[in-house]
């Protein structure tokens, strides 16, 4: 089933083409890792997600995690996933070599990633959760908590999970409930409910470590007053030994369209008053803490996105080619043999636009994951910066745009497959009810733009919006040196220079009215995802014109995928402009009662 997850040409044409990877292993830090390196760490994943977490795939939708009022129960064939995914050491990849890492780029373990979430994406959430829970502990934990939580979250013994949300507030961190009381001993007990919690409870790991956000009583209202805490499923002693069960309680499992094989919980913290936990870091510091993992599960989310996208796009790819329909239109001879449906215009319009939904969203979130390398092995504090601001300024953009398009890919699969897409003894419908939970998943599409537009593109008065503004800027002076793209390079350019107008203008509206100044925030965000991703293309596109000489399907093939989406998707960022700089106020005007 592997081959369904990804062009392996794509990847190795993202990794040593276009992002030139291999100038990161010039750093001391990376001085360890080469192309052959990469390829084997690429060759362990795909095996591991086509052995493991591809069979089944189907099996764990079927057969939901079911709670017997003591465990959570899931298909046999998860925990054999879980140890060969852990054994290999995928939870520990980009690890420093001192605390049993492999000091892998982030670049390259999102690209063994891909394989993981193509093969199994419910699955494979618990691995990304328990990546993230780590990282954070390794962060801002104090080395008593690295040392009884990180070892064992590297090997897999222990799992992770976030607990931010709650029933009443959804992604309202500002007015969540959840308490912590400090003890005597400098612990504090923990009193109140998580919903949502993906991973919250199961028995894969021997213990599974919640990263909680809580308020200290006496803390202020708001964001202000959140702090971060470490709290066990059981408490571990000094010596690293799991001990008795805490006070958290599985108050049952939630049910989901898609996303199934992940558990999904309703967690109660101190029922009976004694449910443990550690503050991490400062107290009133948590939410800037959790914002790490949150920004991590941003570029995990927009990954897995694509990785189904993409699946979806392989899959109708060859259902296309191999499924025998109908006649070209100048044909009227009823007994000539009919076509290949590939042959037909309307299913290469749909499978053209897949292509570049997936590898344009594929090229954004390894340029993401490229910059957290970039950031780590920068030479100096300017590039440093550089590298932080255009990752701070992306992750609203790699999040909401693969989870709403790469959605919209998989729609054009189930409809290239006809009524065989809907059917679920084809792998399309699934792969689609999945990938509906995306732009929900971390933040839904309105908050990434809240984001973008309300803080990352005016901060520092619009510094981050200009850091963003240069990089496209030069490579626009690259493609310059081809005439042969200027067909590509000059809407991007027009398109670019009318986001400058529109974002001044809409700051100016926010300063005056924020409210009215944020209310069409969504569109601004679809504008810029179709301008990012017109970027990642034209990029493409000018190693493409440079490879024509060696793989001509192949290159032609991105060539024209970049000529679909600037003609046919950018054009559509302009008319959002045109609503954006009115300041049309169609929908903020709407009335609760003229619904």
């Amino acid at each position: 089933m592997t081959q369904y997850c990804l062009n392996e040409r794509d990847l190795a044409f993202q990794l040593f083409e276009v992002l030139k990877i291999e100038r990161l292993f010039k750093s001391e830090y990376y001085q360890d890792y080469n192309r052959e390196m990469v390829g084997a760490s690429l060759d362990t994943a795909r095996k591991v997600a086509g052995e493991y977490f591809a069979p089944f795939y189907a099996k764990g939708d079927q057969n939901e995690p079911g709670f017997d009022g003591e465990k959570v129960h899931l298909v046999p064939e998860m925990q054999a996933a879980w140890d060969h995914f852990a054994e290999a050491g995928f939870l520990a990849a980009t690890h420093d070599y001192a605390v049993g890492g492999m000091q892998m780029p982030h670049v390259v373990a999102n690209a063994c990633m891909s394989y993981f979430y193509g093969a199994n994406v419910a699955f494979a959430g618990y691995g990304m959760l328990t990546l993230g829970a780590g990282n954070l502990i390794r962060s801002f934990g104090s080395e008593d908590q690295k040392a009884r939580y990180l070892a064992p979250m590297l090997d897999g013994r222990f799992s992770g999970t976030m607990a931010l949300t709650e029933a009443g507030q959804g992604s309202s961190l500002a007015d969540i409930t959840t308490t912590a009381e400090l003890q005597p001993d400098g612990s504090y007990r923990l009193s109140g409910s998580k919903m949502f919690i993906s991973a919250g409870d199961h028995e894969l790991s021997e213990n599974i470590i919640h990263m909680v956000l809580a308020r200290i009583k006496g803390a202020p209202a708001g964001i202000k007053g959140i702090s971060l805490f470490i709290c066990p499923k059981y408490l571990v002693d000094e010596a690293g030994q799991v001990g008795a069960r805490n006070d958290v309680k599985l108050a049952g499992l939630l049910h989901k369209m898609g996303y199934r094989q992940t558990s999904s919980t309703v967690l109660n913290f101190g029922e009976e008053g004694r449910c443990e936990a550690t503050l991490v870091g400062e107290v009133h510091q948590g939410l800037s803490y959790m914002f790490q993992m949150m920004n991590e599960a941003r570029i995990g989310v927009g990954l897995g996105a694509t990785m189904l996208g993409y699946t979806g796009y392989l899959r109708s790819l060859d259902y296309a080619r191999e499924r025998p329909q109908g006649r070209h239109p100048s044909n009227k001879n009823p007994e000539s043999k009919q076509l290949a449906i590939i042959e037909h215009a309307d299913v290469r319009r749909m499978l053209l636009a897949q292509k570049a939904y997936v590898e344009g969203s594929y090229a954004l979130c390894l340029y993401a994951s490229m910059l957290v390398d970039e950031i780590k092995c920068a030479e100096n504090d300017t590039e440093r910066k550089k590298a932080a601001d255009l990752l701070e300024m992306l992750t609203p953009v790699v999040k909401s745009f693969p989870s709403e398009y790469c959605l919209e890919a998989n729609k054009l699969a189930i409809q290239i497959l006809g009524g065989s897409g809907y059917m679920r003894e084809y792998p399309l419908e699934q792969i689609y009810r999945d990938n509906r939970l995306n732009p929900i998943h971390e933040g839904t599409t309105g908050i990434q733009a809240l984001d973008l537009l309300g803080r990352k593109a005016l901060q520092n008065n619009g510094a981050l919006y200009r850091t963003l503004a240069e990089a496209i800027t030069e490579t626009l002076t690259e493609a310059a040196a081809h005439e042969s793209l200027l067909p590509l390079s000059q809407p991007l350019e027009k398109a670019l220079k009318r986001a400058h107008h529109v974002t001044a203008s809409l700051g100016a509206d926010i300063m005056a009215d924020p409210d009215k100044g944020l209310a069409n925030a969504s569109l601004y965000l679809d504008m810029m995802g179709r301008i990012i991703l017109s970027w990642m293309w034209l990029r493409q596109a000018i190693v493409a014109v440079s490879g024509l000489r060696d793989d001509q399907d192949f290159y032609q093939g991105k060539l024209q995928a970049a000529r679909y989406f600037i003609e046919w998707e950018l054009p559509t960022a302009h008319a959002h402009a045109d609503l954006l700089m009115q300041s049309n106020p169609v929908c903020y005007e709407m009335k609760d009662q003229w619904f």
